[in-house]
């Protein structure tokens, strides 16, 4: 039997093709993505913190999720106002906007590694020559193409979309929580000017009074001039102060309004149904949050972490991008024809080609592409090496910080009821006549300061608490990536 030599070619050059692909996919290999931590040196996180535990207490509880920790402050407007915030947040809302490209990218990147299918259809009509008669033909067909994922190029691509869909996740929780505790930040801070507000109050009544008293004892002849006139500017220096405290506090409660999005009024309203009282969050135990543990306890963390791998992916891409690529193709399509009144019709299909591209000259594109994706890598280890560093150092500043104002607090406590005491004695002393105005103002000046820093004190240790919950990821897990509602 006589072979056809086309035919013949045409097998010949198929199966060299093929013998082509296959050597190639035996030594491919998949993107090496590391392990999470990966990116930090061994030894760069301690097994313990070195500003100590959290200050004694018997009211230590587990870290408490969120929802539940907000409303340990004994308010229940709190909770409401964060989450409020939250929905009213753009920064949650580009959050969110981040996790919708990320879910569309990861789609992208999963599509790129399946066959693509075209539906195809064209319609011609016409006159071929001169003095012949018309023609049409119509063709309706599919058109299949894929590239066979050798080096990984597709598979790396998958991984760094995957990465890049957890970081925006893990960013969306981040901003909540960031939200969160600056709602709680301002709250605190109101609560505290409020309390301020009210000695302030009863600071300046009592002034006034003294210089009510003064100014008619001094009209008598029984009290001097200079005493009417240093009673007088008491009273009016309390005055100035009550103004200014004042207007702090109108000041926070703004901007309660613009991160809550409710009208001020309303706010107002509900703010006015609680106590001025300062209360103080209920403590969290630490015991499972050494050091080490914030690679999975802090959703900036994991963004950052995701980032790293991310960056992997693209610089794993970008290497099996300069090595050969194979792209197979096909179609099937049918068709009908006419010719003056002989109409002809029929279907066709095709397997091929089977196509490889050897890269051999670019002008150094492809070995720029993979030179800044690995610049991008190195950049995002530093990165995530930085935040760690930053996120041990928030901890501990925080608990610096709770643990000194946890110190304080029984001293300023009892400073602020012994100099109350003394201002109530000296008060009695200078109606009877036994102390002079002078001492009087200065044992008013002792009480309002020590009892001024003890609300400050209590607003530092509760704002402390909030830093170290913040700075802890606010009792967030990665395992709760998944959580993530599809339309935060």
């Amino acid at each position: 039997m006589t072979r056809h030599p086309k035919r013949t070619l045409s097998r010949a050059l198929l199966t060299s093709l093929l013998l082509v692909a296959g050597l190639l996919s035996a030594c491919a290999t998949g993107p090496v993505v590391p392990a999470a931590g990966a990116a930090l040196p061994a030894g760069a996180l301690s097994t313990n913190w070195q500003a100590g535990g959290l200050p004694a207490t018997s009211a230590v509880a587990p870290m408490p999720p969120a929802d539940i920790a907000w409303a340990r402050f004994g308010d229940p407007l709190l909770p409401e106002l964060i989450s409020a915030a939250q929905a009213a947040s753009p920064t949650v809302s580009a959050a969110a906007a981040r996790i919708a490209q990320a879910r569309a990218s990861r789609v992208a990147a999963q599509a790129a590694g399946l066959p693509t299918v075209d539906l195809q259809a064209q319609a011609v009509q016409g006159r071929s020559t001169p003095r012949g008669g018309p023609t049409a033909s119509a063709q309706v067909g599919l058109q299949a193409g894929w590239e066979i994922d050798l080096f990984g190029a597709v598979a790396a691509g998958r991984d760094a979309a995957q990465a890049r869909l957890q970081g925006a996740q893990a960013g969306w929780h981040d901003a909540q929580l960031s939200v969160a505790a600056e709602v709680a930040s301002s709250y605190v801070a109101l609560r505290a000017c409020e309390a301020q507000t009210v000695m302030s109050q009863a600071d300046t009544r009592s002034r006034l009074e003294t210089s009510r008293l003064t100014d008619l004892s001094a009209k008598v002849g029984f009290t001097p001039p200079a005493d009417a006139a240093l009673a007088r500017a008491s009273a009016a220096q309390a005055r100035n102060q009550l103004v200014s405290q004042q207007a702090a506090c109108d000041t926070l409660v703004k901007s309660l309004v613009e991160l809550s999005d409710r009208p001020e009024p309303e706010l107002r309203q509900r703010l006015a149904t609680f106590t001025t009282v300062l209360q103080q969050p209920s403590a969290f135990s630490m015991a499972d949050q050494l050091p080490a543990s914030l690679l999975s306890r802090r959703p900036d963390l994991s963004a950052a972490e995701r980032a790293v791998l991310a960056a992997v992916g693209d610089r794993d891409q970008r290497l099996a991008r300069e090595k050969p690529s194979i792209t197979l193709s096909g179609s099937l399509a049918g068709g009908a024809g006419r010719l003056n009144s002989i109409t002809v019709s029929g279907g066709s299909w095709s397997f091929g080609p089977l196509r490889v591209d050897f890269p051999l000259f670019d002008a150094g594109r492809r070995a720029a592409d993979t030179a800044a994706a690995q610049a991008a890598y190195d950049d995002a280890v530093m990165q995530y090496r930085a935040l760690v560093r930053r996120a041990v150092r928030e901890v501990e500043a925080a608990l610096v910080s709770l643990q000194s104002a946890t110190q304080r607090e029984a001293d300023a406590r009892s400073a602020a009821q012994d100099f109350e005491t003394s201002l109530r004695a000296t008060e009695a002393r200078q109606r009877g006549g036994l102390a002079s105005l002078f001492d009087l103002e200065a044992a008013r000046r002792n009480a309002v300061f020590a009892n001024s820093a003890l609300i400050d004190l209590r607003r530092e240790r509760a704002i402390a608490w909030i830093t170290l919950y913040r700075a802890l990821g606010g009792g967030w897990d990665n395992t709760t990536l998944a959580a993530v509602p599809r339309n935060p």
